[in-house]
């Protein structure tokens, strides 16, 4: 066979498989592969049009909601302690307790957008008890000093004179 003769049928080949490939690229994007991805493209344009929400895309918030009231009011008491907040505990969460928790975290160096933090509460001497540790001599546990507390006072609220 002439070298010229086989050159354009190698050409021929690799033209059609071009070809072939092009086609089928074209026909994979026109259609969604998977099921989700059809069901996804016709929920959205009907739900456009009709305007309705979807419960099961609506985004749900995560996270604690709100301070219960028996915890509302430890933290208040703490907060009176230290002279951050004045009267008596009410066990609602208003106004003057997150501008109280606010001031004392700002005190500290600590952020004040977001109220409580953690950092607020184990300083306040409300934070996790770890007397139930199987192990508290080696668990991960910050010492006083790290967390600014006087060495009195342990984390969990406990003092040293038991």
């Amino acid at each position: 066979m002439p070298i010229g003769n086989r050159k354009s049928q190698v050409a021929s080949i690799l033209l059609a498989l071009l070809l072939m490939a092009g086609v089928a690229s074209a026909t994979a994007t026109a259609k969604p592969k998977t099921k989700h991805a059809q069901l996804t493209k016709t929920h959205s344009s009907s739900h456009h049009a009709s305007g309705k929400s979807n419960k099961k895309s609506a985004a749900r918030p995560h996270g604690q909601r709100g301070i219960d009231e028996q915890r509302t009011l430890e933290i208040q008491n703490a907060l009176i302690h230290e002279h951050y907040l004045s009267g008596g505990p009410s066990g609602t969460w208003d106004e003057a307790t997150r501008d109280a928790m606010t001031r004392y975290q700002a005190a500290n160096g600590w952020q004040t957008k977001l109220t409580p933090d953690s950092r607020a509460l184990i300083k306040l001497g409300l934070g996790p008890d770890h007397k139930g540790l199987l192990n508290p001599e080696t668990a991960n546990i910050p010492s006083p000093h790290e967390l600014g507390v006087d060495s009195g006072t342990q984390p969990g609220g406990s003092t040293d004179q038991e």
